[in-house]
């Protein structure tokens, strides 16, 4: 029979179902995809549910509901002070995966090089070169993850479409800072290429740490594609909801895109969307200042146990090194054998790399969780290691009292 499409017939099974099956079979507490453990606002999942019994149920409006649409145009300008047309500049899409083909979808021509940053979310690659596009790598290094600017000078030429920018950033909890966006802002300009920027967890900055669109950058306002999310924002990642912000001519083209993938959204979700979009500040400065009391717990029990933690300013996520354990294999059997012999599964880091000599004594661990859970997890880890002189002959790790 005649082959099948190479990128997705070739593609393996994602990590994070892989971890996620071992942590079923092993009974283990799931700290490695990153989605809260618990519901978003009762308010917005009451609204999503009344919504559902008025009667407009049918097919809304491609591009969005227009008051979902109004919502992210306000909420643009309330945070980064963007003033933004909700009818021509907004594109509402089913999740900010979707959000991210339509983007890349809308820009890329076969031949085209996009720059992105390692480590990065699993679905970018794959996602470019499902496009035609030839993906141009720059690897951040941990633990501070700075920009290196000249790597990132040399990954630019002249075919080069778009840079693919996720701050905050999944896996690493980076948040990018001034000099670095003005840095990107100037390549962007000198090559005359785009940004699709990935802002999922703008709301989720920690230790003072905010969030800065590239978009408001001078000479960035024509440049960038904006990709927020209701799941991250709300903590209800199943909704997928997500929404693109760009100029008219960029955002008319996604449409067209968006058109052809899923052609619209859940209207009762964008209703209750648009509902959580409004909410006033003390909803999105509780939900980071809860969100880095968890990572505070979860960081400080690592680092007692013997993981070194590497600082994490935003996202959901830490990752943290084990070779303080004394483990002599890499992060895949670590974490697999974390999952079978403590009952805790986290994600090995060298699965966010298309490369190959990725570094691989790093895991990453989703604190997005219950507190009581992640106590769970901790107790867990702690009793694991204090048995493993007696349990386990060809992994050295030191013991902790």
């Amino acid at each position: 029979m005649k082959p099948l499409n190479s990128q997705l017939s070739e593609a393996r099974t994602t990590i994070f179902t892989v971890m996620s099956a071992l942590a079923v079979k092993h009974g283990a507490i799931n700290l490695g995809q990153g989605f809260p453990d618990t519901e978003g606002p009762a308010d917005i999942v009451q609204a999503a549910a009344d919504a559902l019994l008025d009667n407009r149920n049918q097919y809304p409006p491609m591009t969005g509901l227009p008051e979902l649409k109004q919502a992210v145009a306000r909420a643009n300008s309330r945070f980064y002070g963007l003033d933004v047309d909700p009818v021509t500049e907004i594109v509402v899409t089913s999740g900010a995966t979707e959000a991210l083909i339509a983007t890349l979808a809308a820009l890329i021509d076969p031949g085209d090089e996009v720059v992105l940053f390692e480590p990065l979310y699993d679905t970018y690659v794959p996602a470019v070169r499902l496009l035609g596009g030839i993906p141009r790598l720059v690897r951040l290094t941990p633990p501070d993850w700075v920009l290196p600017r000249a790597e990132l000078e040399a990954a630019f030429g002249p075919r080069t479409k778009a840079v693919l920018l996720n701050s905050p950033m999944n896996p690493a909890g980076k948040v990018f800072d001034a000099e670095e966006l003005a840095f990107i802002a100037g390549l962007l300009q000198r090559h005359d290429a785009y940004a699709v920027c990935d802002e999922v967890y703008e709301h989720l900055t920690f230790d003072g740490a905010r969030h800065t669109p590239l978009m408001t950058l001078p000479g960035m306002r024509e440049r960038c594609l904006r990709i927020g999310s209701a799941g991250k924002s709300f903590s209800l990642t199943g909704w997928k909801v997500g929404y693109v912000t760009a100029a008219a001519h960029l955002a008319s083209v996604v449409a067209k895109a968006h058109q052809n993938l899923t052609f619209t959204t859940p209207p009762n979700l964008q209703r209750a969307v648009a509902l959580g979009l409004d909410k006033d500040d003390a909803y999105f400065g509780a939900l980071a200042s809860e969100l880095q009391g968890k990572r505070d717990l979860l960081a400080a029990g690592l680092e007692e146990i013997g993981f070194s933690v590497l600082p994490s300013h935003g996202s959901y996520f830490l990752i943290a090194d084990f070779r303080g354990l004394g483990f002599t294999g890499n992060d895949v059997a670590f974490c697999e054998h974390l999952t079978e012999a403590a009952g805790v599964t986290a994600i090995p880091v060298s699965a966010f790399y298309d490369q190959p000599d990725a570094p691989d004594h790093y895991v990453r661990f989703a604190f997005c969780k219950r507190e009581s859970v992640l106590r769970e997890a901790l107790d867990r880890l702690r009793a694991y290691v204090r048995a493993l002189p007696l349990k386990v002959g060809a992994v050295k790790v030191r013991a902790v009292s």
